[in-house]
């Protein structure tokens, strides 16, 4: 029964790595006032399936903390700082794909006056946006490398993967300290395409556990 689980762990993994790929590819570049109104239903659509893709990524970790034991303080740390990326994310999804849309639709018809008056309050909603990338990004990074310490210490899951977990982590921590925002599209593709090569790896080993 704990293998079978472990396994469904590795496919909703997989689940969440597929739906995180659709946001990113997707994910649809800022712009002005006219531009955000045009793309109102790709913000919806992306930002919800990003949503959409969190429970399955909480389910994974789950079945990696568990692969590895919670009898394992690195790996039960990683987990908690799983959830707490997790939560960052879904409130950067709300704010940037939910929020956003709904507040600028309601301007659709108005005048440019009325527009420029919005442009502060829309600069800190991108400010609130940006703390919390940077929240997800840092906490996603700290929770792969306890999970890869972790694996090198009680070796219960292919230390391969621990070993792509650190250059991941030293992957998402060049980019912050080189200035690239996770706010921004690139940075955006660039930390959500590391992240994705380790969520893949991950699932598919625990995918390939045999059931006791």
């Amino acid at each position: 029964m704990s293998r079978a689980f472990e396994k469904q762990a590795g496919v909703a993994l997989i689940v969440f790595t597929i739906l995180i790929l659709f946001t990113m590819v997707f994910h649809p570049t800022g712009g002005n006032f006219q531009h955000l109104l045009m793309i109102i239903p790709m913000l919806l659509i992306t930002h919800s399936i990003a949503i959409l893709s969190l429970p399955f990524a909480a389910l994974g970790f789950w079945g990696l903390t568990k692969r590895i034991g919670f009898d394992n303080l690195f790996a039960v740390s990683a987990f908690a700082m799983s959830l707490v990326a997790l939560v960052a994310a879904l409130l950067a999804a709300s704010t940037n794909g939910l929020i956003l849309p709904l507040y600028v639709f309601q301007y659709k018809d108005a005048s440019q006056d009325t527009i420029n008056t919005l442009k502060p309050m829309l600069a800190y909603g991108h400010a609130v946006n940006a703390a919390f990338d940077y929240i997800y990004t840092g906490a996603f990074c700290l929770a792969i490398l306890f999970w890869s310490i972790a694996i090198l210490i009680t070796r219960r899951f292919p230390r391969w993967t621990a070993g792509l977990g650190t250059v991941v982590t030293i992957a998402g921590v060049t980019f912050l300290l080189g200035g690239i925002s996770p706010a921004s599209l690139y940075g955006f593709h660039l930390f959500v395409a590391t992240l994705i090569t380790w969520t893949t790896a991950v699932g598919t080993s625990l995918v390939g556990t045999s059931p006791a």
